[in-house]
């Protein structure tokens, strides 16, 4: 069955430095999925720490970092250079400087299996290897291997929540409930006609 899903969705400060906020956000609507909630913030530290996971709170995260990293790497028919937790804990320190470098447009999105679309828009976190029609196969070109080099993450553009979990903690680190605005578009009848949310 079908799930009615919120997500949390950014554009890093590389999308709004660039200009894409409404080219992200048009291809989110143009989809179907709803803005519910969305603001432009310049990041504390404590919001962009806040934001990733806890080594405490989620190793499995700092062990995915490590893997798509590796098999960044692997693609290439590179070997991986790192020590897995070093390398995760290095992109954790990194990203929250990043977040917390400049401005970012945080939302909440909505609508059937908001999660997995707004991830698919997104397209694959490492830009090299991301499909031409995603946002980060059109507007960047960055590789995990260059951005190791630079001691930087990724500058891929967006953050899109990757689980139903990561989307509730994520989306209480930038927006209280009453930010969250409850409405209807004029296309959900016609798109979601006899859905149950």
């Amino acid at each position: 069955m079908e799930t009615w899903e919120r997500t949390l969705f950014m554009i890093k400060p590389d999308g709004v430095n660039r200009g894409l906020i409404g080219e992200c956000f048009r291809r989110l609507e143009n989809a179907g999925l709803k803005i519910t909630a969305m603001k432009m913030v310049h990041p504390t530290k404590k919001q962009a720490d806040d934001h990733y996971p806890s080594e405490k709170d989620d190793i499995e995260w700092f062990k995915l970092v490590a893997k798509k990293g590796r098999e960044g790497y692997e693609k290439r028919g590179l070997k991986f250079p790192y020590n897995d937790m070093v390398y995760a804990r290095n992109i954790k320190k990194w990203l929250v400087d990043y977040l917390a470098s400049g401005p970012v447009v945080v939302a909440v999105v909505e609508g059937p299996n908001a999660i997995d679309m707004a991830r698919k828009i997104s397209g694959a976190t490492e830009p090299g290897q991301a499909q031409v029609g995603t946002i980060r196969g059109d507007f960047s070109v960055d590789t995990y291997k260059l951005a190791n080099e630079l001691e930087r993450p990724l500058k891929n553009i967006v953050h899109a929540s990757s689980s139903v979990k990561d989307a509730e903690k994520e989306i209480k680190v930038w927006f209280t409930e009453k930010e969250i605005v409850k409405y209807k578009r004029c296309g959900e009848d016609v798109m979601f006609a006899g859905f149950k949310k």
